[in-house]
């Protein structure tokens, strides 16, 4: 019997919760596909793992004999994925991605660390993971926008790479388009295109809700990856927060991007897991270096 890593790994995260909805916040996904997963995961095993009660959720007594065997092979998976990673002559990480990183960052690290024999592999992850990997195991490290939500086991840290404005893009046509900038006391009431709810604090960044002072966001769809937000915003369904650097990595001819007065800036960081003390990865930090602080 096949049984999926990330299937142990939910119910080992239910197990420690004892609530589906926490569960789903720290596993990043919507509460309803976190419990149809554990109960396909009951029906491919035979096993009542949980009693589910109006105010409870309890391990049955098949959970408890399974879970420490979970823990073991999830454990035991991750610790075989890295020492595969990095068998062989020098270094191999996977390096996670929501957008494309652009700005001359990658680019020169990347081909100096591989001309010393380092292999990456690039993995793209849509907004659904907020973390790209980080907090399955799936990734080493990861270009980030923050803030990146927690809890993430082990925690994560962060050195912020690049500060840069937070600009709009409209659709073609837009009553706003046609100014040099948007104050964004004039976006207050438009519809906007969201991240996924389980992107959290970063779909509430790219809302501004903190400039918002209590007013309520107008949802007028959710994306989950740049291609779906900009067909959106194409389409008139909404408008969008983005970075300075992204409206210069994306340009389409159905869209115009301009700058917002009032937000305060966005910053892209490279992320890691607090609790990764791999020399290998303090060694890959070194060839980032963070951005300059902001002076007065």
């Amino acid at each position: 019997m096949d049984v999926h890593v990330r299937d142990l790994r939910y119910f080992i995260t239910v197990a420690e919760e004892l609530h589906f909805t926490r569960a789903a916040e720290r596993l990043y996904v919507s509460q309803p596909a976190l419990s149809k997963q554990i109960r396909a995961l009951e029906r491919q095993l035979g096993l009542h793992l949980f009693e589910r009660q109006a105010r409870a959720v309890t391990l049955t007594a098949e959970g408890e004999a399974l879970l420490p065997g979970a823990r073991a092979l999830v454990a035991g998976w991750e610790r075989t994925l890295r020492e595969a990673r990095t068998a062989g002559a020098g270094v191999s990480l996977t390096v996670g991605m929501q957008t494309a990183v652009g700005r001359d960052l990658q680019r020169e690290a990347l081909s100096a660390l591989r001309k010393r024999g380092w292999r990456f592999s690039l993995r793209l992850v849509s907004w659904e993971d907020p973390t790209a990997g980080l907090a399955d195991g799936g990734s080493d490290v990861a270009f980030l926008w923050l803030p990146v939500p927690e809890p993430v086991p082990g925690g994560l840290a962060s050195r912020v790479l690049v500060r840069e404005a937070r600009w709009v893009a409209l659709p073609l046509g837009h009553r706003l388009a046609g100014g040099d900038s948007v104050p964004f006391a004039e976006l207050l009431d438009e519809p906007f295109v969201a991240l996924p709810r389980a992107a959290g604090v970063l779909r509430d960044f790219w809302l501004a809700l903190d400039e918002r002072e209590g007013r309520e966001p107008v949802i007028g769809a959710e994306a989950a990856s740049p291609d779906e937000v900009f067909e959106v915003v194409a389409a008139g369904l909404g408008v969008v927060l983005l970075s300075e650097g992204n409206a210069r990595l994306y340009p389409r001819p159905d869209l115009m991007h301009l700058p917002v007065d009032g937000l305060a800036p966005c910053e892209l960081a490279l992320v890691w897991r607090a609790d990764d003390t791999r020399a290998e990865i303090a060694e890959f930090l070194t060839a980032f270096p963070p951005a300059s602080p902001v002076t007065a």
